[in-house]
């Protein structure tokens, strides 16, 4: 082992590796919402403890349960908001969140439900300078392919054409024979999975708790808003590079990592009001 500005490889590298698994889920839930994030780490410990269904098949029931709720919540409520100032969206989404999170506070308390990480990811590897957790390796890789693939949808296929032409100009892609609606409605119900997807990987490293998805909404926010709205690309990148800044200002500077990523955002929004990647208008 050796040191790195006098602070022990294993302990910089470690936090390091934890600054990497939250930007994980912090670019993830960029794409999605914080509250089905919450939804999908229970959705996965209830198919466990009443279904006993393991941790793979989560991976792949969880999501598809929890984004026909975020289809249901579009169908029932966002669609009316649409024509209206984006403000009243995000207080809509919020006050559902806070009643999601409450109904299962009641249900479930607050202090968390253990899940254990399955078999197949239990160890580690040595790598020298560090230990790095099979299941934190995972967890970092799927993030990556998971929002890297989400990207390529989004900017590189006929799909991800139609729907930002959609957000831009509905009546002109409607002109085209395209169902508009349906398709925004099937969009918000991905990223509703997406964010669950990110619960059931969170949910053998944090545990299970109603606060999960809150604890993780500001900072949610204030990646979307440094990498840029409307950018995939931006809050991706953010994601993964906020949660690095943040692991490493624990290792050298601690007071300061829970205010960094919001000094960031004072300071972006003040050089680049529209984000780092995003487009002036």
């Amino acid at each position: 082992m050796f040191e790195i500005f006098g602070i022990p490889s294993q302990a910089l590298f470690g936090q390091l590796l934890l600054g990497l698994i939250n930007g994980s889920f912090y670019a993830l839930l960029s794409l999605g919402l914080a509250a089905q994030y919450m939804m999908g780490a229970f959705a996965a410990y209830l198919l466990l403890q009443y279904f006993g269904i393991s941790y793979w098949w989560s991976l792949l029931i969880a999501p598809i349960a929890v984004g026909f709720t975020g289809i249901l919540i579009e169908r029932l409520f966002l669609r009316w908001l649409y024509k209206l100032d984006h403000l009243y969206g995000l207080l809509l989404t919020f006050g559902i969140a806070l009643i999601i999170q409450g109904v299962f506070r009641n249900y479930y308390g607050s202090s968390g439900l253990p899940y254990r990480v399955p078999d197949q990811l239990q160890g580690g590897q040595n790598l020298g300078f560090m230990f790095l957790p099979n299941y934190r390796g995972w967890v970092i890789l799927v993030s990556l392919v998971v929002c890297f693939a989400t990207w390529f949808i989004i900017e590189r296929t006929r799909l991800g054409s139609y729907l930002r032409a959609a957000t831009e100009n509905p009546a002109l892609v409607r002109a085209f024979g395209i169902n508009v609606p349906r398709m925004i409605t099937l969009t918000y119900g991905l990223g509703v999975a997406l964010a669950a997807l990110a619960g059931v990987m969170a949910a053998p490293i944090y545990n299970v708790s109603p606060l999960m998805g809150a604890d993780l909404i500001i900072v949610v926010f204030a990646v979307v808003v440094i990498g840029g709205m409307g950018s995939i690309m931006g809050a991706i990148l953010t994601g993964f590079g906020l949660g690095v800044v943040e692991g490493l200002t624990k290792v050298f500077f601690s007071q300061a990592s829970d205010t960094v990523i919001f000094v960031i955002m004072a300071i972006v929004l003040l050089i680049r009001p529209a984000g780092l990647f995003g487009r002036s208008t």
